[in-house]
């Protein structure tokens, strides 16, 4: 840690200590002055890589499994208690008692890879009003919407005839929202029952009933219950997949565990019946892998992004496999890639193609292994995937685990992987992290960055965000070596917080972005567009960030100027653009603002807007223009310029 950083951290940790629990007031300030000259000049100017703002998502704190995963049954094929019968049918329980109904689970499933079925006993004669059976409260609580329609699929075996109820009711099962029977079917065998549910009432912690009053016995297995207006119909929540457009991300970045319990992509392609389902050993949670393999690439077409594949290396916290017999895991990778850009009639391709997608999915970029650079095989394994996918797929572009933004790379790759979790003070220093990395040999994917230091961030702060978007600018400028960069984690459900801050909170039926997630929306047209050079002179420079991008929309070209204010004071701020081919057009300039009362504020479900960006019109914007930046604020210039031809040619 050298002089300026100590000092820099040290007199930051004090005006947090002392701004923290006050409002945060130009007024209480003496204003400093800053001029930010931007030369617009076309000759100085440089475009930024089409993929530099993007996602990473992986199945933590419940971000697929009941987040942006649509399905409302928490294990729903009754194999989270493991392949021993009986076992633990969690969150599954009983309607009624000992004495009316007995529950086990059996091996008796008719789908080979998923062997456990829950057996369900119905031992009185006269059972009480409503039935005896079972229910399911999904996670944490259905969220079941009047006027909706839910379809209800499962499997269902019993030897005797059978009046069955599927209803949906709140959590107290005294609501009922919507309810089917079945009856007069033949169940002597396995079959497939699927039925819609329409809801009568809305009810935000709702669950599954599945109940009998007749004696006998029935088997349950593969119970799933999906809304019927999922996204483009593929089975995703369409609210949180609103909140990941509005980010317009490059590329999707999945998913990335250890090797015992790892994500293995063959067992989650196909019908979701045949599904084995897995438990995640790094976050503890059993998924059913609805959201598979095939649905992470589906995803990333609906969103318009390019999937990075982030697959295991042979290499884990808790095995590693030796370099000698690694090949079955390179000709599985091998098989993963044939999946997703295979023609229909090669082997794995076709799988897509029945699956409903004969076109390819274009997986451009893999990671090979995820934070293991430095374990004992990693490069001897690193080298036999690259080998083998570079003979393979010639043009995918290939990301190591090892960092090389200090020191060259031992080993061949396209990109390097970069991950920082730190203090805020530390993270806006870092703007400058990449300013005398090599540009020659590979370039970097920053793809996980976050102020997670307890005491700056807590749920997700503004405090967090501001440090996080110096971080940015500083990417921007550093482009033509930095090509991509992913915030995470990316979701968290309000039930599981494992890891904090998060970009997007939600439980069964709310949602909000933190301002870490609404930072990013000032970056969403950076990628493609073009950075200009930009100086900053002030005496107050140190605590402040900016860069310059030239960007269009459908009608426009803008002129945006970002500044990260991370100081206690206002700042009265002359920005001056040398340069300009073109004039402003104050009619359609604006400038957007993030800031708050107090460093440590939070967005939460009774406050979701607290923290997020304002954007007024800039009736004075102009080549050189005066400004007030707000203490401890993010703010962006755009100003609309006028027959811009020869920008508009060039980008």
């Amino acid at each position: 840690m050298d002089f300026k950083y100590a000092f820099f951290s040290t007199m930051f940790s004090m005006l947090l200590f002392c701004f923290s629990g006050t409002r945060l007031s130009a007024e209480l300030e003496l204003a400093q002055t800053a001029l930010v000259e931007v030369d617009v000049s076309w000759e100085l100017s440089r475009k930024i890589p089409d993929t530099l703002f993007g996602l990473f998502f992986e199945e933590i704190n419940h971000a697929g499994a009941g987040g942006i995963w649509a399905e409302l049954v928490g294990n729903r094929g009754f194999e989270a208690g493991g392949p021993h019968t009986p076992s633990d049918i969690d969150p599954w329980s009983i309607i009624g008692d000992d004495s009316s109904i007995y529950i086990t689970t059996d091996r008796s499933s008719c789908f080979s890879q998923n062997s456990v079925a829950l057996r369900m006993e119905i031992l009185c004669d006269n059972c009480p009003a409503g039935g005896v059976g079972i229910y399911n409260p999904g996670f944490w609580g259905m969220n079941i919407e009047e006027g909706k329609a839910y379809n209800l699929v499962m499997y269902v075996r019993s030897l005797e005839s059978v009046d069955l109820t599927a209803s949906l009711t709140c959590s107290d099962g005294l609501q009922n929202l919507a309810s089917v029977s079945i009856q007069g079917i033949d169940l002597s065998n396995w079959t497939k029952i699927e039925m819609q549910l329409l809801a009568q009432g809305t009810c935000r912690a709702s669950r599954l009933e599945l109940t009998s009053m007749k004696r006998g016995v029935i088997w349950f297995d593969q119970v799933s219950l999906m809304p019927s207006d999922t996204y483009k119909g593929h089975g995703f929540r369409k609210e949180l997949i609103y909140m990941l457009l509005e980010l317009r991300p490059q590329f999707l970045r999945f998913p990335g565990d250890w090797l015992r319990n790892a994500f293995r992509w063959r067992e989650t392609i196909g019908p979701w019946e045949q599904r084995p389902g897995h438990f995640g050993d790094v976050w503890n949670y059993w998924t059913d892998d609805g959201l598979g393999y095939y649905e992470f690439l589906q995803l990333a077409e609906d969103l318009g992004a390019s999937p990075i594949w982030v697959f295991n290396a042979g290499i884990s916290h808790h095995d590693e496999v030796d370099t000698t017999v690694i090949e079955p895991f390179v000709k599985d990778v091998l098989d993963s890639l044939e999946f997703a850009r295979g023609s229909e009639e090669s082997t794995w391709g076709s799988v897509r193609a029945t699956m409903g997608h004969p076109e390819r999915f274009p997986v451009k970029y893999v990671a090979i292994g995820n934070e293991d650079c430095g374990k004992e095989f990693y490069r001897g394994n690193y080298l036999k995937f690259y080998e083998a996918i570079r003979e393979a797929y010639p043009d995918i572009q290939m990301i190591s685990n090892c960092d090389g933004s200090s020191r060259p790379l031992d080993h061949p790759a396209d990109l390097y992987d970069f991950h920082v979790y730190t203090s805020a003070a530390n993270l806006f220093l870092m703007k400058n992290k990449f300013d005398r990395t090599s540009r020659i040999g590979p370039k970097v994917f920053v793809s996980e960055y976050a102020v997670n230091e307890p005491k700056d961030t807590g749920k997700g702060s503004l405090l967090a965000s501001l440090a996080e978007a110096a971080f940015l600018t500083g990417l921007e400028k550093n482009s033509d070596v930095v090509q991509m960069a992913s915030y995470a984690p990316l979701f968290v459900n309000d039930n599981d917080r494992t890891w904090n801050p998060d970009a997007i909170v939600f439980n069964s039926w709310q949602q909000y972005g933190t301002p870490s997630y609404w930072m990013q929306t000032y970056f969403r047209e950076s990628s493609g567009s073009v950075i200009h050079p930009i100086t900053i002179n002030s005496s107050y420079s140190d605590a402040l960030a900016a860069s310059a991008i030239t960007w269009q929309d459908a009608e426009d070209i803008f002129l945006r100027v970002k500044i990260v204010n991370f100081g206690p004071n206002a700042v009265n701020l002359t920005i001056s653009s040398k340069g300009l081919q073109a004039g402003v057009n104050t009619a359609k300039s604006t400038v957007t603002t993030l800031t708050s009362g107090n460093l440590l504020d939070e967005n939460s479900f009774t406050e979701p807007n607290k923290v997020v960006p304002v954007t007024n019109m800039l009736p004075d914007a102009s080549e050189e223009m005066q400004a007030l930046l707000a203490p401890y604020s993010f703010t962006s210039f755009d100003l609309a310029l006028d027959q811009y031809s020869k920008l508009v040619a060039e980008m």
